[in-house]
């Protein structure tokens, strides 16, 4: 094993440090993220820094370095004298989100099916350990978790981290959208759409990089007709 590979497998999150597990911050950040995803915080609703460091049991400035970090992905507004609201789920700005996605992440996609370690395809698929209990429980939590465990790994794959510090928030933004659309999908609809995340990490695996960023970008042409479909929606 090269050098830069025993550095990663000491280190896995090196270059996502941001979404380690082991870090305050990141812990207080997701918290909020996962509740403006969910709705438990709605949309325009007003964000109290008090009150956020009470629910939370965090400190003042882990909570306002989570909001600054919400406030880049756009996920939360903060106005001078106005305070921090939740933004409101746009469907302009969630197809604008999926357009940017299908750029960057079949790219993302290939480039970790020409790096992907052994330990990476191993997390890419443990995403997706739980996914027949949480489909069968209506679980929309454990869903959401799977898939965004599936996008970290993948993104810590591709070996390149600004890409990913620029992939995740688009499916953050996404995912808060497809919680909405969701509702609407059978449990069958939702294990068909685990069995082509998991088509992915076998492509990756198999160090198929075409047919890794063909996969992806079939998954968000799908999304995307979702997201139209929504919009003509009253």
């Amino acid at each position: 094993m090269s050098p830069q590979s025993n550095a990663h497998a000491a280190s896995p999150w090196s270059p996502f440090e941001d979404w380690s597990p082991t870090l305050l911050k990141a812990k207080v950040y997701e918290q909020i993220l996962l509740d403006i995803i969910f709705g438990e915080l709605p949309p325009s609703s007003r964000l109290d820094e008090a009150a956020l460091v009470k629910r939370y049991g965090a400190g003042l400035a882990g909570v306002r370095d989570a909001l600054a970090r919400l406030a880049l992905e756009g996920l939360v507004v903060r106005r001078a004298r106005a305070g921090t609201t939740v933004a409101p789920i746009d469907l302009v700005d969630v197809r604008q989100a999926i357009d940017a996605r299908r750029l960057i992440e079949p790219h993302c996609a290939a480039l970790a099916a020409a790096h992907a370690l052994p330990e990476d395809v191993a997390a890419m698929r443990a995403a997706f350990a739980d996914a027949d209990r949480a489909i069968k429980a209506r679980d929309i939590r454990a869903i959401v978790d799977m898939d965004q465990r599936f996008h970290v790994a993948m993104a810590q794959a591709c070996r390149n981290a600004t890409l990913a510090r620029i992939l995740i928030p688009l499916q953050h933004k996404a995912t808060r959208f497809w919680v909405y659309s969701m509702k609407e999908d059978t449990p069958a609809e939702q294990m068909a759409e685990v069995r082509r995340h998991l088509r992915i990490v076998d492509l990756i695996a198999a160090h198929d990089v075409e047919g890794a960023r063909a996969a992806v970008v079939s998954i968000l042409t799908e999304f995307t007709q979702i997201a139209k479909r929504a919009a003509s929606t009253p």
